[in-house]
């Protein structure tokens, strides 16, 4: 009896420890920027009401943010709980060939530029104890579903602690299109036409249902609303016939985007409440970076970031101010907000200090290498007491980001931190003689950042920037180093923010011009090309790797030939009537692969070609092409390029 006693005082006490583990679903939408949701009121064009169930059932966070205003670094300090600036991962080419696992400091950069900007890691290392490791050592199931980008294998999330990966696709966006049919290597449609979040999230609560009767730890990183901007033509429609002109938010296949992405979230809300798991199931939803204002699409860029200033890869707030929530039944009170500083660092910390995992790890024969290092460095923090809406006095949150991609709104190479209304931005060698410039704005005054205070404020600024340095010691980071070979006669400040075409942004390095003369007019993308002998190679292949020709003069059905040796696998051949901008038409073709083969591809265009692009399959080896002709019914003479 006495012993009875004891236990229900402990359990009246401690009733934690006699709970189920509660399951963890981490939702991470791609480019969704901090004003892409009705969560915050800057939107009345996107539709998002099933991100406004979860935020009914838990905090709406009002300044959380990303780890870097681009993808994958992100992602690696999600899963790892440590900085890009400690992991070296700081740019999203994880889908590249060439595996980089340790960051080194650049060796030059153009004269017009004051810093030379550090060379990135390509692979998320699997030294690193990932969250996933951690949960599937107490017990839990595993499975990630959607975008990966830290790694094709052996780098892939089956070797990072995941049980179960689909698609299991390396590249920075879906294959080749959000709507069926797709390009992934082992994973196909059910029913043409087929989305791919749809089929996601129907896949993610098939694999809840199965694994109900134990704790699970699920990914569920969508691949919207990244590029390729298509969606359901439907979906399209129906927001063309909403577009109010004067709002900067006015891309009808953008809405189309939010919607299926939204879409999504509601059948894995649906999926938990019928196999009645929602009030013992921790939801983070939050994206990787803010909105993207740099491509285009409908006439416009995708979306806008109003009121904030910037987008994806700027450091700016609209590059990495992202929406957020966190459901966590218990501690998280329903329908609550809280304005408290919150980054991607955060998450995996305040899981292993609110479940209690680190306790509850397995000490077995089969308890993997990783498991028995010492416990993990973080470099974010529990944000388990605003979970309960305690604030979090004096916490600082950092951005770093070494890079200048050429954007709306880009920054040279810098680093942010964040405390209080404050924050401050450190160019890197930016000023006078290579010492650091320095932008420092008030956010509960100036949300949209355009008044530097840096001037008026010395001693913030010193007492911030001594924050910024401390971090970087901390981290370890390499950092960008003053350029010798800078010259200020070549130096255009007032060029700064303003986006730079591709290509003449900077004096491309030999061999990697998207229109060198050996081309004869096609552009390479996302590969580097070389011709050498009368053949075509490209390498450093991407996801998006294509090769582009202005084909104005051919009109009505066309076929379009090439002799290729590639890896095989399925391609497409595009024509966009319109010129950039204009909505694509495919014709698909098939690589048998091994050997040089000739292909033939219809194109049954019914107007100008305008432009076309032969695309080619992610791969690792190089491919190379002898010739392409392009033959239309029009009675043009053909148009054949021999390399």
């Amino acid at each position: 009896m006495a012993m009875l006693r004891s236990l229900l005082l402990l359990f009246a006490l401690c009733p934690s420890l006699f709970a189920a583990q509660p399951n963890v679903i981490v939702i991470l939408a791609d480019d969704l920027g901090w004003s892409d949701t009705t969560l915050y009121g800057h939107t009345t064009y996107y539709q998002t009401p099933n991100v406004e169930r979860l935020a009914k059932r838990g905090m709406t966070f009002t300044r959380a943010y990303s780890a870097s205003p681009l993808c994958s670094p992100t992602r690696s300090a999600l899963l790892t709980g440590q900085s890009p600036a400690r992991t070296g991962i700081t740019v999203p080419n994880c889908h590249v060939p060439q595996v980089v696992l340790q960051a080194t400091t650049g060796k030059k950069a153009p004269p017009d530029q004051k810093a030379i900007q550090p060379d990135p890691v390509t692979r998320l290392k699997t030294e690193y104890r990932t969250l996933a490791e951690m949960l599937k050592d107490a017990g839990y199931a595993t499975a990630h579903f959607g975008k990966w980008h830290l790694g094709p294998e052996p780098y892939s999330p089956l070797q990072q602690g995941f049980d179960v990966d689909l698609p299991h696709h390396p590249g920075p966006g879906p294959a080749g299109s959000f709507v069926a049919p797709w390009k992934f290597a082992n994973f196909k449609e059910k029913s043409p036409g087929e989305h791919i979040e749809d089929r996601m999230a129907a896949e993610a609560v098939a694999w809840m249902e199965q694994t109900k009767d134990k704790p699970f730890y699920m990914n569920y990183w969508m691949f919207s609303v990244h590029a390729p901007f298509d969606a359901k033509k439907a979906n399209i429609e129906t927001h063309r016939g909403r577009i109010d002109p004067k709002d900067a938010q006015r891309s009808p296949t953008y809405a189309a985007m939010i919607q299926s992405m939204d879409d999504a979230i509601g059948t894995l809300l649906d999926g938990l409440d019928r196999l009645k798991l929602a009030d013992n199931t921790i939801i983070i939803f939050t994206a990787d970076n803010g909105g993207n204002m740099y491509n285009e699409v409908d006439g416009t860029t995708p979306t806008s970031n109003r009121p904030l200033r910037g987008g994806k890869a700027t450091m700016f707030e609209g590059g990495t101010r992202v929406p957020c929530v966190v459901v966590w039944p218990g501690i998280a009170t329903p329908g609550s907000r809280s304005d408290a500083l919150v980054q991607s660092e955060d998450f995996y910390p305040t899981l292993m200090a609110g479940v209690g995992v680190q306790s509850r790890v397995r000490d077995d024969s089969e308890r993997s290498a990783k498991a028995s290092t010492p416990t993990q460095r973080f470099d974010g923090s529990s944000i388990l007491p605003a979970l309960k809406g305690d604030p979090l006095s004096g916490k600082a949150v950092f951005q770093y980001f070494p890079h200048n991609p050429g954007v709306p709104d880009w920054l040279p190479p810098a680093v942010s931190v964040h405390r209080d209304d404050w924050k401050l931005i450190r160019i890197f060698h930016g000023g006078e003689n290579g010492a650091h410039r320095h932008l420092l704005f008030n956010l509960r005054d100036d949300l949209g950042e355009k008044n530097n205070l840096a001037a008026a404020k010395p001693e913030l600024v010193a007492e911030l920037d001594a924050l910024i340095e401390g971090f970087l010691a901390d981290t370890k980071a390499v950092v960008p180093v003053p350029n010798p070979a800078f010259d200020p006669s070549k130096y255009r400040p007032e060029l700064e923010g303003k986006q730079q075409p591709k290509g003449k942004a900077k004096a491309p390095a030999k061999g990697k011009d998207d229109a060198i003369p050996a081309l004869q007019g096609w552009k390479a993308r996302d590969c580097q090309a070389a011709v050498k002998e009368g053949i075509l190679r490209l390498t450093n292949i991407g996801s998006a790797c294509f090769l582009g020709f202005s084909a104005a003069k051919h009109s009505g059905p066309t076929t379009a030939k090439f002799r290729i040796k590639a890896k095989a696998g399925s391609s497409h051949f595009d024509w966009l009537p319109g010129g950039v901008g204009s909505k694509p038409q495919r014709s698909e073709f098939t690589l048998k692969g091994g050997d040089w083969e000739e292909i033939s591809v219809e194109l049954p265009a019914e107007g100008p070609l305008g432009i076309v692009r032969l695309y080619l399959p992610m791969q690792e080896q190089a491919v190379e092409i002898d010739w392409i002709e392009i033959s239309s019914k029009n009675g043009s003479k053909p148009t054949r390029t021999g390399f």
